[in-house]
């Protein structure tokens, strides 16, 4: 299942950033993200970032950073040349960030597995909770239509460009309860996949955006 953690959860955030250096660093060579205690931290996990994690048997094997567009983010601040419109901003568009699955609950080519399908359904869930509806993503272009086919409804905001010897897109992605329906329909039951604690804190995280305008 997937719990939602912010920065006051430091502690229990210690082995997603671990997770984040394995999969970035080690994994895709992201070097100027290299540390040498092998976390992988940057100036966007801030009080205003949410932090959803998955785990399997006490391991953290999934992970993914939500950040408000009425703050910094990545596309606002590091990443502004892949977006040639006016940036989606306000208290409904989250940007998806630092989204990694551990090599050990991967599945081979292009289908989703469990632990990818809890993650996304955790941005669905957590977000028609809580007035949410849009995701900013920065991603390779291949993964434009497999997002379609989970039901998002996708709007390039530029062109693909190279960063780091990779081609990315920014996108906008809108979802709603068809998202869900899609989702659940992949693994095979409608139970909800945040924790019981996650669920009440869910709104407590996202509600005092109003406040968060920069």
């Amino acid at each position: 299942m997937i719990e939602i953690l912010t920065m006051e959860n430091g502690k229990e955030l210690e082995e997603a950033y671990r997770l984040r250096h394995d999969v970035f660093v080690e994994e895709k060579g992201w070097n100027d993200l290299a540390r040498p205690d092998k976390r992988e931290i940057d100036q966007f996990d801030n009080d205003s970032a949410v932090h959803m994690i998955c785990r399997r048997d006490g391991k953290v094997v999934g992970y993914q950073r939500m950040l408000p567009t009425t703050r910094p983010h990545l596309l606002s601040t590091v990443l502004s040349t892949l977006c040639e419109v006016d940036q989606p901003r306000g208290a409904n568009v989250w940007e998806w960030t630092r989204y990694c699955v551990s090599k050990t609950h991967r599945e081979r080519g292009r289908k989703l597995s469990p632990v990818a399908n809890e993650l996304l359904s955790g941005i669905v869930e957590w977000g028609m909770a809580n007035g949410v509806d849009s995701i900013i993503i920065e991603m390779e272009p291949i993964w434009l239509l497999r997002l379609v086919q989970l039901n998002f409804m996708v709007t390039p905001l530029g062109i693909p460009r190279q960063i780091d010897g990779e081609d990315v897109v920014a996108v906008v992605a809108k979802f709603d309860h068809r998202t869900l329906e899609m989702l659940q329909a992949m693994r095979g039951d409608t139970h909800t996949v945040l924790t019981p604690a996650s669920r009440g804190m869910a709104a407590v995280v996202a509600r005092p955006l109003e406040a968060l305008h920069v």
